[in-house]
């Protein structure tokens, strides 16, 4: 099993297998490799059943996939993701209890928002194929990120507190996320 491993200033130990089964090991600076051999050792059944799931799942996208989604009608997303989305963010910015900097939506690959150190969010223009209850949860997800910069139990109890159902938005996200990010992948 090829294993890659970053060092940083973490506290523990994370493993964390990538959409093309490659798997990277996180772990704090101060660790030896014999630890690290002996987690990647001791997780090695759930590293292999993570994988096979993976596989399956890649099949499964390619036998169930929708075509590519074109340039126009991805510009046509993120024009409307620019006049949908910076709404909801004041909309539950004052509910969050937070102020934000610059909003700006992509098309990405991977991701479905983010939040900059600075209070600055992104979003992904594919968000508009997604119903409006998972525009919020994405939104107000972000937006807690202001709060807590990570996905702790404080932060997650902000979320619940904004959206008490997030569970069903965020379900449906890894339920049908990867189909519709396959369809820009095909792409670019």
């Amino acid at each position: 099993m090829d294993v890659k491993i970053i060092r940083s200033n973490r506290k523990t130990i994370g493993i964390q297998i990538n959409s093309d089964l490659s798997v990277v090991v996180r772990a704090p600076k101060r660790v030896s490799k014999r630890e690290i051999e002996r987690v990647l050792k001791e997780k090695e059944a759930w590293i292999i059943k993570s994988i096979d799931k993976m596989q399956q799942r890649k099949a499964e996208l390619e036998a169930n996939s929708e075509p590519p989604i074109a340039m126009d009608e991805l510009k046509k997303l993120a024009n409307h993701a620019l006049e949908y989305i910076p709404k909801r963010v004041k909309y539950f910015a004052p509910i969050v209890g937070v102020d934000y900097g610059r909003i700006t939506i992509r098309n990405q690959k991977t991701r479905w928002g983010s939040c900059s150190g600075k209070g600055n969010l992104n979003f992904n223009c594919l968000l508009m194929l997604a119903p409006t209850e998972v525009i919020d949860y994405v939104v107000v997800h972000e937006l807690c990120h202001r709060i807590e910069m990570n996905h702790s139990k404080a932060f997650w109890s902000e979320v619940e507190r904004v959206l008490p159902d997030y569970k069903s938005a965020k379900k449906w996200l890894k339920d049908n996320g990867e189909y519709i990010m396959q369809r820009i992948k095909k792409n670019y």
